[in-house]
Parts: structure tokens; sequence; C-alpha cells
């Protein structure tokens, strides 16, 4: 029984080493890439940024309550050109997020989907240009006018309603 014991206590001492040295490992190896990572993120977000408000060289993002509410924009000669800001809405079969630029005087500059999961042909069909790019140069008494994608109606409906309440939102907090 004492060799038993002597054993249980010999392995634990080594699966406790183990664990301990591959945890310290992971936690240097997080710590020497966490500003890469976050560079990398932030290097994304710029871009699609710059999809949707175009002619921008600086962002600048809106914060209340630690959130981001929009990112204004702005030129090289740091004069106010829009902002851009996100706008999600369930769709048939998920959610659709997207990100809207809009320019100082309240037309849209883009929009594009950055994440959804509807129905692979049909619901998917809302985040190729031929329906995003209706969106362009519209304001939001104007998006009446924006064609929903045959075969994929509430997934279309859902973007244009969810771009037109984030206009509403975003109208408001800027006034």
């Amino acid at each position: 029984m004492k060799e038993t014991l002597k054993e249980v206590l010999k392995y634990s001492l080594i699966l406790s080493s183990i664990c301990l040295v591959a945890s310290g490992l992971l936690a240097g190896v997080y710590s020497f890439t966490q500003s890469r990572i976050a560079a990398e993120t932030q290097a994304g977000i710029d871009a699609n940024l710059k999809q949707v408000l175009p002619n921008v060289s600086r962002f600048e993002a809106v914060k209340a309550e630690g959130e981001i509410l929009y990112y204004k924009g702005y030129s090289k000669e740091n004069k106010f050109i829009g902002v851009a800001f996100t706008a999600s809405a369930k769709g048939y079969s998920s959610i659709i997020d997207t990100l809207v630029g809009m320019s100082a005087s309240g037309e849209i500059t883009g929009v594009k989907v950055i994440n959804q999961n509807e129905t692979p042909g049909l619901g998917t069909r809302v985040s190729e240009n031929s329906f995003l790019s209706q969106f362009v140069n519209k304001n939001i008494n104007s998006l009446s006018g924006v064609q929903t994608v045959s075969g994929a109606t509430i997934s279309s409906r859902a973007v244009i309603e969810s771009v037109r309440k984030r206009i509403e939102q975003i109208q408001k907090i800027l006034k």
C-alpha cells in the first residue's frame, strides 16, 4: 500500500510539473504574440472600413460605455468625411452583420456583409456586390429603391431594415 501511494504521488508530481511547464510556455507565447494579433485585427478592421468609406485616411472610434458606436472618418487634411458603423438583423436563418459607410451629407458610401450564415446559394446572395451596390449614393429616404434578392427576400429585407434603423440611430447621435 505504501508503494502504491508513493507511485500515485510520484505520477501526480510529474503530471503537475508537465502542466506547469506547458502553462508557462502557453502564457509566454500569448504575451509574445498578443500585440501582433491586436495589430492584425486592427488592420483587418481598417481595411473593411476603407471599403465602405473610401477616401478616408484616418478613422477615430467613438465609444460609449466601452462599446464602439461608430467610426468617424477624416481626410488627410483632417476634414470630417463621414462615419462607418455596424448594423445587424435576423435574416432567414442567422444574424446578418453589415458594415455601413455614410458620408457627412447622409448618403451611403458602401455596405459590406461581415458575418452571415444564411442558406447557401440563396440567402448568401445578400453578400454579393449586385445587391450591396444598390445602397451606394442612397440616403435613408431612398432605401425603398433597393431591390430584394429573388429567393432571399427575408434576408434582403433584414439587411435593408437593419441599415435603415441604424442610420436613424446614428443620425440622432450625430445631432
